[in-house]
């Protein structure tokens, strides 16, 4: 029996298997890459083609409103009394490479499963996806101890290679930091080591709760940006965005334990708008350097999210 999002009954909610995330390739074939329809957490939809940096020049044609204002054409608009846009054709064997965050953060949640479980299995539905439609596969996979680079490659072995490195990772035993360690050099250094690797033309998309994004961090992120398509799937749990209803409630997180008391009004408002302003500010941002930005919580439907984001793949 199969839940809705195509994960297993049994499956457990902290951590993944190989074979749960192989069995993942059957639903990863009804999602497209080709095309973002991104609900975004800006205000409304919008449905954008991939950017064609690093795609063969098509054609020019008049500038249209929802078309990508650094695919205009200056030198025939210049010619002209309207504004041309680029149209590229898309090449094959696009690399794809797919950057998961494992730090200590992520192995958490309240409802549904782990933001690192959720992020991993979006990461291997994507990861089919992209060997479905024939692009060349890649990742960065990263925690609070190590983190593992794979080139892109082409075909099956590619996905089942960034599948057995996403198990095995070392992290998924590391369920506690060190002191004085909120995970931020962690990320920034995976965002240099992104910048590192990605060529142009390239789709990056990160799996990220984005605690501790650095403006040094924004600054390798929006590099890559400049030349890259980059889809950033925003992990989060219920608790994160809200406080429960006033209470008294006990949290456990491996040995340790934590009470908190919800039952100050201002202390939750405090709490609801600090997360406001992380949100508000991730969105400033993604929207700033045209990164596509996906909202995704640990009791979302996989499979479904994906599909209403990317669209669906036509057979």
């Amino acid at each position: 029996m199969l839940h809705p999002d195509h994960i297993a009954e049994n499956a457990s909610p902290v951590s993944v298997s190989q074979a749960g995330l192989i069995r993942l390739n059957g639903p990863a074939r009804a999602i497209a890459l080709d095309v973002l329809r991104v609900n975004s957490l800006q205000t409304g939809a919008y449905v954008s083609h991939f950017r064609g940096r690093g795609m063969e020049f098509d054609e020019s044609r008049p500038y249209q409103p929802g078309d990508d204002p650094r695919s205009i054409d200056w030198r025939v608009t210049a010619r002209s009394t309207t504004a041309y846009t680029k149209l590229f054709r898309e090449e094959r064997e696009r690399p794809v490479l797919v950057m998961v965050d494992l730090r200590a953060n992520m192995h958490f949640a309240t409802r549904g499963c782990f933001k690192s479980v959720n992020a991993s299995r979006a990461a291997a539905l994507l990861s089919w996806a992209a060997h479905h439609r024939g692009d060349r596969l890649g990742g960065l996979i990263f925690g609070d101890t190590t983190h593992h680079e794979l080139k892109p490659k082409l075909g099956r072995q590619a996905a089942l290679r960034f599948v057995h490195q996403l198990v095995d990772h070392p992290d998924w035993q590391t369920r506690e930091r060190g002191d004085n360690n909120d995970g931020e050099q962690q990320l920034t250094q995976a965002m240099a080591a992104l910048r590192r690797v990605t060529r142009p033309g390239s789709l990056i998309v990160i799996l990220s709760d984005f605690q501790g994004f650095s403006r040094t961090a924004q600054s390798y992120l929006s590099s890559i940006a400049r030349h890259n398509e980059v889809l950033a799937l925003f992990i989060n749990d219920p608790i994160e965005r809200e406080l429960p209803p006033p209470g008294r409630y006990r949290l456990v997180a491996g040995e340790a334990e934590l009470a908190i008391d919800t039952y100050i009004k201002t202390a939750r408002r405090d709490y609801a708008n600090a997360f406001e302003e992380r949100r508000h500010a991730l969105e400033v941002f993604c929207h700033r350097y045209g990164i596509h930005l996906l909202p995704l919580s640990t009791e979302d439907d996989l499979v479904g999210a994906l599909q209403k984001a990317l669209g669906k793949r036509s057979r």
